[in-house]
């Protein structure tokens, strides 16, 4: 799919003297986004907390956090500020803070939210209906394929995939993703300007032509272990629910889906065999946890309501002439996307849609080998 043309410019870009302020409160030792987050209820901006006197910071943090506070901004700052306006003034990057009228609204009030927000590709994708897509990172080529096909068909009916960028299910979601209309968002745990997995370096660079790269951390920031789990809570908090597709009983993605349930996020996993260890997690979600059962990407669209007739955002799958022209050209015999474009004159990238389309309406099946057959009425 190619990117749209839409601006990726934000209404008031964030000010150099704006900037220090977030990127001091941010870095500032001791001082985490809970403790962050009650000082900008108390003071409003970073400004003002930092023009507060010792007295009031108290109110609100502990000693040792408010002498943090009351020192003086390092030369490192003044230096990661200055590369950080110089990172903004690239063509496809954005930074918004929390204050930002631009900042996600389903990001603004979860636990622990990000102060800021570095953007880069389609900054509009953050503001359209989106499901997260997680997994394995050592996916199952079955898997693999699930997440594709389900990430794909998601994206056709609509809904943005977000993903975090890792190897396996992650990737293969944002390969999805990318081939529908609703394209993808990558949430990463390194600075926007660094990626990883190296392996997902042409993915990346993909996603952030025609999808949307999100990062909360500051430029330079390497892959730190403790960052991936932290930034799962972003994925969830985008998403109107959480798919997951391969885990393991202590998977990392059994994290993402804790936290969809304490965001009042919907919760979908796909089963697979009881002898398979990647499945076990994805079982423990639908008999413990309350995920719902999902066989196809229709069983998600009916339960967010996106194959209602008429519903808010929802692109319209079919219509009668489509679905005589394509069932016809099936015929009683399975056939590959391939000659079915022939015989519709149509490009099989097009048909594909299409099938998928079908596939989820019921009316076709996908076969092994990449077959299609009409299913009887």
């Amino acid at each position: 799919m190619q990117a749209t043309d839409t601006p990726n410019t934000p209404s008031q870009p964030v000010s150099a003297a704006a900037l220090a302020g977030w990127l001091r409160l941010q870095m500032t030792d001791g001082v985490g986004l809970v403790s962050a987050h009650r000082l900008l209820e108390r003071f409003a901006t970073p400004e003002a907390v930092f023009s507060a006197g010792r007295e009031a910071l108290l109110g609100e943090v502990k000693p040792a956090q408010a002498d943090a506070l009351l020192q003086a901004p390092s030369a490192e700052l003044a230096a990661l500020v200055d590369a950080t306006l110089a990172w903004q003034q690239q063509p496809g990057n954005l930074l918004l803070s929390y204050d930002h009228p631009d900042y996600p609204e389903t990001l603004r009030h979860i636990a622990a939210a990000p102060l800021l927000l570095y953007i880069k590709g389609r900054a509009e994708l953050l503001a359209r209906p989106s499901l997260a897509v997680v997994g394995a990172r050592n996916a199952s080529a079955q898997g693999a394929l699930n997440a594709e096909r389900m990430a794909q068909a998601l994206s056709e009916a609509g809904l943005t995939i977000v993903s975090g960028l890792a190897l396996g299910i992650d990737a293969a979601a944002h390969t999805g993703g990318l081939n529908g209309p609703g394209s993808t968002i990558a949430v990463i745990g390194t600075g926007a300007d660094r990626i990883y997995p190296a392996r997902n370096k042409a993915l990346a660079r993909r996603i952030a032509e025609e999808g949307c790269i999100v990062s909360e951390y500051a430029l330079g920031t390497p892959p730190l272990r403790d960052n991936f789990p932290r930034r799962n809570r972003v994925i969830s908090g985008l998403a109107s629910g959480v798919l997951v597709v391969e885990a393991a009983a202590k998977s990392g993605s059994l994290i993402t889906a804790k936290l969809a349930g304490e965001q009042g996020k919907e919760l979908f996993a796909i089963p697979g065999s009881i002898h398979a260890t990647l499945a076990k997690g994805c079982h423990k979600l639908i008999r413990e946890d309350g995920a719902k059962l999902v066989e196809s990407a229709a069983d998600i669209l009916t339960d967010l309501g996106r194959l209602t007739p008429g519903a808010p955002g929802c692109r319209p799958l079919l219509d009668d002439t489509f679905v005589d022209r394509v069932l016809a050209a099936l015929g009683e015999h399975p056939a590959a996307p391939d000659l079915l474009a022939l015989r519709l004159n149509q490009s099989a990238a097009e048909l594909q849609g299409q099938l998928l389309a079908l596939e989820l309406a019921g009316l076709v099946e996908r076969l092994p080998g990449g077959m299609f057959q009409r299913l009887r009425g």
